[in-house]
Protein backbone atom coordinates (compact mmCIF):
# COMPACT_ATOMS: atom_id res chain seq x y z
CA UNK A 1 0.00 0.00 0.00
CA UNK A 2 1.11 3.66 -0.90
CA UNK A 3 -0.14 6.61 0.77
CA UNK A 4 0.48 10.09 -1.11
CA UNK A 5 -1.51 13.37 -2.24
CA UNK A 6 -4.52 13.53 -4.15
CA UNK A 7 -3.98 14.55 -7.95
CA UNK A 8 -6.29 14.74 -10.82
CA UNK A 9 -5.80 10.98 -11.99
CA UNK A 10 -7.74 10.25 -8.89
CA UNK A 11 -10.77 13.00 -8.63
CA UNK A 12 -12.88 9.87 -10.04
CA UNK A 13 -12.36 7.50 -7.58
CA UNK A 14 -13.11 10.09 -4.58
CA UNK A 15 -16.17 11.48 -6.09
CA UNK A 16 -17.32 7.68 -5.86
CA UNK A 17 -15.68 7.77 -2.21
CA UNK A 18 -17.93 10.73 -1.11
CA UNK A 19 -21.03 9.25 -3.04
CA UNK A 20 -20.56 6.08 -1.20
CA UNK A 21 -19.75 7.28 2.05
CA UNK A 22 -22.77 9.72 2.38
CA UNK A 23 -25.20 7.17 1.46
CA UNK A 24 -23.56 4.36 3.92
CA UNK A 25 -23.56 6.95 6.83
CA UNK A 26 -26.23 8.92 6.29
CA UNK A 27 -28.26 8.10 3.80
CA UNK A 28 -27.94 10.86 1.81
CA UNK A 29 -27.98 10.68 -1.69
CA UNK A 30 -25.15 13.40 -3.27
CA UNK A 31 -25.40 15.40 -6.49
CA UNK A 32 -22.29 13.73 -8.00
CA UNK A 33 -21.45 16.57 -10.70
CA UNK A 34 -21.77 18.49 -7.58
CA UNK A 35 -19.45 16.45 -5.35
CA UNK A 36 -17.01 16.25 -8.74
CA UNK A 37 -17.26 20.10 -8.84
CA UNK A 38 -15.84 19.82 -5.28
CA UNK A 39 -13.31 17.44 -5.40
CA UNK A 40 -11.98 18.95 -8.61
CA UNK A 41 -11.53 22.72 -7.01
CA UNK A 42 -10.22 20.89 -3.72
CA UNK A 43 -7.51 19.34 -5.76
CA UNK A 44 -6.92 22.06 -8.04
CA UNK A 45 -6.75 24.40 -5.01
CA UNK A 46 -5.11 23.16 -1.91
CA UNK A 47 -6.59 25.94 0.13
CA UNK A 48 -9.92 24.49 -0.33
CA UNK A 49 -8.36 21.03 1.08
CA UNK A 50 -5.91 18.39 0.53
CA UNK A 51 -6.41 14.84 -0.27
CA UNK A 52 -4.57 12.08 1.25
CA UNK A 53 -5.48 8.85 -1.00
CA UNK A 54 -4.10 4.77 -0.13
CA UNK A 55 -3.30 3.02 -2.99
CA UNK A 56 -2.76 -0.66 -3.84
CA UNK A 57 -0.80 -1.60 -6.92
CA UNK A 58 -1.86 2.18 -8.12
CA UNK A 59 -5.28 2.01 -6.92
CA UNK A 60 -7.52 4.03 -5.13
CA UNK A 61 -8.53 1.96 -2.25
CA UNK A 62 -9.61 5.12 0.48
CA UNK A 63 -8.69 8.35 0.92
CA UNK A 64 -9.29 11.27 3.45
CA UNK A 65 -9.14 15.30 3.16
CA UNK A 66 -7.67 17.70 4.77
CA UNK A 67 -8.55 21.32 5.90
CA UNK A 68 -6.76 23.78 7.72
CA UNK A 69 -7.82 26.28 10.82
CA UNK A 70 -5.67 28.96 11.97
CA UNK A 71 -6.14 29.27 16.18
CA UNK A 72 -5.57 32.74 17.08
CA UNK A 73 -5.76 31.08 20.95
CA UNK A 74 -2.09 29.82 20.38
CA UNK A 75 -1.29 30.70 16.89
CA UNK A 76 -1.24 27.57 15.25
CA UNK A 77 -2.74 25.66 13.01
CA UNK A 78 -5.79 23.27 13.76
CA UNK A 79 -6.13 20.18 10.81
CA UNK A 80 -9.74 18.96 10.42
CA UNK A 81 -10.46 15.57 8.90
CA UNK A 82 -13.67 15.33 6.66
CA UNK A 83 -14.81 12.91 4.16
CA UNK A 84 -13.11 10.01 5.07
CA UNK A 85 -13.75 6.17 2.88
CA UNK A 86 -12.13 2.68 2.48
CA UNK A 87 -13.16 0.72 0.58
CA UNK A 88 -15.86 -1.80 2.06
CA UNK A 89 -13.29 -5.07 1.15
CA UNK A 90 -10.13 -3.23 2.70
CA UNK A 91 -11.93 -2.30 5.66
CA UNK A 92 -10.22 -3.27 9.17
CA UNK A 93 -6.37 -3.66 7.64
CA UNK A 94 -5.10 -0.67 8.51
CA UNK A 95 -5.64 1.61 5.28
CA UNK A 96 -6.80 4.52 7.93
CA UNK A 97 -4.56 3.71 10.54
CA UNK A 98 -2.04 4.15 7.63
CA UNK A 99 -3.52 7.80 6.74
CA UNK A 100 -4.14 8.66 9.93
CA UNK A 101 -0.28 7.92 10.86
CA UNK A 102 0.66 10.03 7.51
CA UNK A 103 -1.31 13.13 8.43
CA UNK A 104 0.28 12.82 11.87
CA UNK A 105 3.29 12.83 11.28
CA UNK A 106 3.10 16.18 8.02
CA UNK A 107 1.23 17.74 10.80
CA UNK A 108 4.25 17.39 13.12
CA UNK A 109 6.68 18.55 10.46
CA UNK A 110 4.00 21.29 9.86
CA UNK A 111 3.73 22.34 13.53
CA UNK A 112 -0.11 21.54 13.77
CA UNK A 113 -1.37 21.98 17.21
CA UNK A 114 -4.12 19.89 16.80
CA UNK A 115 -6.21 17.02 14.56
CA UNK A 116 -9.81 17.12 14.77
CA UNK A 117 -12.47 15.02 12.91
CA UNK A 118 -16.77 15.22 13.28
CA UNK A 119 -18.24 12.13 13.38
CA UNK A 120 -22.22 11.50 13.03
CA UNK A 121 -23.45 10.69 16.32
CA UNK A 122 -24.65 7.40 14.88
CA UNK A 123 -21.43 6.20 13.49
CA UNK A 124 -20.48 4.01 16.45
CA UNK A 125 -17.75 1.48 14.01
CA UNK A 126 -15.87 5.05 13.15
CA UNK A 127 -15.93 6.74 16.27
CA UNK A 128 -14.62 3.27 18.05
CA UNK A 129 -11.58 3.27 15.20
CA UNK A 130 -10.57 7.20 16.17
CA UNK A 131 -10.32 6.59 19.50
CA UNK A 132 -8.13 3.01 19.31
CA UNK A 133 -6.19 5.37 17.06
CA UNK A 134 -5.38 8.17 19.93
CA UNK A 135 -8.27 10.73 19.60
CA UNK A 136 -11.03 11.77 22.27
CA UNK A 137 -14.33 12.56 22.09
CA UNK A 138 -13.93 16.69 22.68
CA UNK A 139 -15.76 19.05 25.20
CA UNK A 140 -16.99 21.07 22.04
CA UNK A 141 -20.73 20.76 20.64
CA UNK A 142 -20.78 21.33 17.12
CA UNK A 143 -23.96 24.08 15.59
CA UNK A 144 -24.75 24.69 12.07
CA UNK A 145 -27.43 26.55 10.12
CA UNK A 146 -27.72 25.69 6.05
CA UNK A 147 -27.61 29.20 4.43
CA UNK A 148 -28.28 29.48 0.51
CA UNK A 149 -28.17 25.90 -0.87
Amino acid sequence: MNISRGCREDIEAIVGFQVAMARESEGAVLDTEVVRRGVTEAIEAEAKGLYMVAREGGVPIGSLMLTREWSDWNARWYWWIQSVYVMPEYRNKGIYRALYATLKDMARENGVSQIRLYADRTNLSAQQVYQRLGMRESHYLMFEETIGI
